[in-house]
């Protein structure tokens, strides 16, 4: 197959181009072939013309055809599925999208609200579930959910055009019409004055990279999408730190030096992967707190007279569980090439444990009494528990008081996921020199959940330790002390460091993306 070349180029050297340079090398291509092949080839460059055309729609021009299905994003896999339907150009059809901006730089957001007008224009109907500002703002009708999150939940709040929710008294409203925002801070963080400099960095389409990351600040990783932030950071700086303090197998993406790793003794890479892949996991094993809710109940009269210890309050062990489900609270029916499907266990009706074990009562409940309450709850019920009340705080810190203690880890969103390791790493102890890495953690937050996660985030960074982020979400950007942002375009055009410094340095940059619209989001702050 390799044999065979068009214009001095084989399938293979097509496949490697990004879809922008693809698309580039096509618009040409008439110029390179006789008349014969143009007449043959005339209908076939239409229609890849006009799918390259549509995946640059969506903004996926840094992806390159080769690339794997698996190594791409919830987002990108989407927007993918949506440049498809663009083109199948149908009518009167209902299109779903939950969270399509995932991922996405605003620039390339304006592009796919875009492409979503061109389905509506088309004759259909487009639902998304969605929090970015000007994606709301672009909607034809809003439906607004609330007023809270969970059991506080669950009601239509407001429904209308944009002008309609942003007059209203929401908590949506007060945000889209600025009566509640984040504020830029006063002052930015001086940082320890010591940093880590990697030098040298040229995986995937970085182009020898050097960069600094100031210590003791909290430092947004920034560019557009495919510019080569995970790149830089997760494939590269996060698995040479491994390496070094862990001893970790993960290679690291080529590169030439680093230098400052004397200055931190420990790191922890805040992802959004499950938190386990079997309804087991939940996040109070995750945070460990349920060890000393099973040692709470062990000291109970009850249990100290049936001489049961904390391991019968497992859903893990033998002895006090439900054996039916093995303590899941449900039956897995394998569906082969389908998605597992859970039913609930008609022994113990989800209640994971037998009924010697239920019997066993603090505060008149029972363990599954306690799984089944919400964080909040779980917070008054055992308020005179310190051990217990420090770690569920740090859950209800970081927003998640809606979620039940024994919510299976399969029904949480990467969000949720990655805000339960985030308050697990707040409740351990930490030596004032740790570097915490985050990947689009702001993912599926509404604006009053960023404003808290970036609570958590000062927290931590207040106690001495360095927070790098990479985001999109300027309401993050803007308050960061420090931004490194990559460009200028994505694949072959980005891999460089377009800007380094202070929001306001890095919005004064005319040739940065980011610059442009954080210089915008600055603007509109001090009015």
């Amino acid at each position: 197959m390799l044999y065979f070349r068009i214009h001095d180029k084989n399938i293979a050297d097509l496949s490697a181009m990004d879809i922008g340079t693809l698309a580039g090398w096509f618009s040409s291509l008439e110029k390179h072939l006789t008349e014969r092949q143009q007449i043959i080839a005339r209908d076939i460059l239409k229609e890849i013309r006009s799918r390259l055309g549509f995946l640059m729609e969506v903004g996926l021009d840094y992806l390159s055809l080769e690339r794997s299905a698996r190594s791409l994003s919830g987002g990108e896999s989407q927007r993918i599925r949506l440049a498809t339907q663009i083109g199948s150009r149908l009518v009167n059809v209902l299109y779903i999208l939950d969270e399509p901006s995932i991922g996405l730089h605003q620039r390339d957001n304006r592009k796919l609200i875009t492409s979503l007008k061109s389905l509506r224009d088309q004759g259909n109907s487009v639902i998304v579930v969605e929090h970015d500002r000007e994606m709301i703002q672009s909607a034809d009708y809003i439906v607004d959910l609330g007023p809270g999150a969970g059991r506080h939940g669950g009601a239509l709040v407001a429904a209308g055009s944009p002008a309609e929710i942003i007059s209203g008294k929401t908590l949506t409203a007060d945000y889209l019409n600025f009566t509640r925002k984040i504020p830029v801070p006063e002052t930015r963080r001086k940082g320890n004055g010591k940093e880590l400099r990697l030098c040298g960095a040229t995986g995937n389409n970085l182009k020898n990279v050097d960069v600094s990351f100031p210590l003791g600040k909290f430092i947004c990783v920034t560019g557009v999408s495919g510019s080569g932030k995970s790149s830089l950071i997760n494939e590269t700086l996060h698995p040479i730190i491994s390496q070094k303090l862990y001893r970790s197998n993960r290679a690291p993406l080529a590169f030439r030096s680093l230098t400052g790793l004397e200055h931190i003794d420990k790191v922890i890479e805040v992802d959004q992967s499950p938190l386990g892949r079997t309804p087991r996991s939940n996040p109070v094993t995750y945070t460990a707190v349920f060890n000393d809710i099973r040692k709470l109940f062990e000291q109970t009269p009850d249990a100290k007279i049936r001489g049961f210890k904390a391991s019968r309050f497992s859903f893990n062990v033998k002895g006090g569980r439900c054996e039916t489900c093995g303590g899941a609270g449900v039956q897995t029916i394998e569906m082969n090439f389908l998605p597992d499907v859970y039913v609930q266990c008609k022994t113990c009706n989800g209640k994971r444990y037998n009924r010697e074990t239920l019997e066993v009562r603090y505060k008149d409940h029972n363990i599954n009494d306690v799984l089944k309450m919400t964080i909040n709850q779980a917070v008054e019920f055992f308020s005179s528990v310190p051990s217990i009340l420090r770690k569920l705080k740090t859950l209800q810190d970081v927003g998640l008081g809606y979620i039940r203690l024994g919510q299976p880890s399969t029904t949480l969103s990467g969000g949720e996921s990655q805000r339960v390791k985030l308050s697990a790493e707040l409740s351990r102890k930490d030596t004032g020199k740790t570097l915490y890495i985050l990947d689009e953690p702001t993912t599926g937050l509404h604006f009053e959940d960023v404003r808290v996660l970036l609570e958590v985030i000062a927290t931590l960074v207040n106690r001495g330790n360095t927070v790098i982020m990479i985001e999109h979400n300027m309401d993050v950007i803007k308050v960061a002390d420090h931004i490194i942002d990559l460009g200028r375009e994505g694949g072959e055009m980005g891999g460089t460091v377009l800007a380094a410094g202070t929001p306001e340095e890095v919005a004064e940059v005319r040739d940065s993306y980011t610059g442009n619209f954080l210089r915008l989001e600055l603007q509109t702050e001090k009015k």
